[in-house]
């Protein structure tokens, strides 16, 4: 067996390395621009160059070696349609996904980012305690991610609040769906996580018309895409006050360019697309387990739907 490997980082040598020893009886083939690879049974990729697709358009499956597969979708159409396109499910990534976001709404919710602020300015000021039941989190996407979120965010008590394109139901969380509920959502969220997939129908969701619908003061953490945010729109409602703050991840160019206005405004807290990294090991062993599957003839989980987006 022959998998073609692909990393847009150029980092491959650890991934070849943990290769040998969970799937030995693979043998891995480096893509590299220019150069013809040798047929192979399966593609291991994350943001690959549109070079690439003939390559891919020979395998028997792709694997996506990251949550987000809009990298790889917006080749859909240049892919065969049977060509099964396969994501992680988590690998490690709600975990992390889940410290981010708890440790975003408690810093917020107890005002230590102000606190940090009058520590740098040498004050010692004690300050009003918000109360816990006037602060209800929204969960933007029930996805694997977003629900290990809103069940790590359970225990502390706040009115959880979830929004998913069709239907869903969990215990101790208010849900919403379809855009007839985007919008009662969006009121009823004093702080609002965004944890979509990037697809055209959410590219640009978080404009100013819809960031307008939360409540006033609200806060917004973007741990998802950095084009579900309309950025300018974000700056001008945190000016005016409409918006407190905002913790965000991700942005529309990364790194995040030195001019941009963000960095000027203390209102917003910045991290470099770190809140859920991807582990090699943990993706590699499920890739291998999945393969495995796949080459016995069992049907295996994360099938990318194309028209849905994930």
């Amino acid at each position: 067996m022959h998998i073609l490997l692909h990393r847009a980082d150029g980092d491959t040598a650890p991934w070849v390395a943990d290769f040998a020893e969970l799937l030995p009886e693979a043998r891995i083939v480096l893509w590299r621009e220019g150069e013809k690879a040798r047929p192979c049974d399966y593609a291991v990729v994350w943001a690959p160059p549109q070079a690439i697709l003939r390559e891919l358009c020979e395998v028997k499956a792709v694997f996506n070696s990251g949550a987000g597969v809009d990298g790889l979708l917006k080749y859909a159409d240049a892919l065969p349609t049977q060509l099964p396109l396969i994501r992680l499910d988590d690998a490690g990534m709600g975990v992390q996904m889940a410290e981010y976001v708890t440790h975003a709404v408690l810093r917020y919710f107890r005002r230590f980012d102000e606190y940090e602020a009058q520590a740098r300015a040498g004050q010692w000021l004690p300050l009003e305690p918000r109360r816990k039941d006037d602060f209800s989190v929204g969960v933007l996407g029930m996805g694997v991610l977003g629900a290990r979120a809103l069940e790590a965010l359970a225990p502390f008590g706040f009115p959880l609040r979830g929004w998913s394109r069709t239907p869903k139901a969990m215990a101790g969380v208010a849900c919403y769906s379809g855009a007839e509920g985007l919008d009662a959502f969006l009121r009823a969220s004093r702080v609002l996580v965004c944890m979509l997939p990037l697809t055209p129908e959410t590219s640009n969701l978080l404009d100013r018309a819809r960031l307008s619908t939360l409540p006033r003061g609200a806060y917004l953490i973007n741990v998802a895409r950095g084009a579900h945010l309309a950025e300018p729109d974000l700056l001008t409602l945190i000016k005016s006050g409409h918006i407190a703050g905002a913790t965000l991840d991700v942005f529309r160019n990364e790194p995040l360019p030195v001019q941009h206005p963000f960095w000027q405004e203390p209102r917003v807290t910045i991290t470099p697309h770190i809140a859920a990294l991807t582990l090699r090991r943990e993706s590699i062993a499920q890739i291998a387990g999945k393969i495995r599957r796949l080459e016995a003839g069992l049907p295996v989980a994360g099938l990318v739907n194309r028209q849905q987006g994930y």
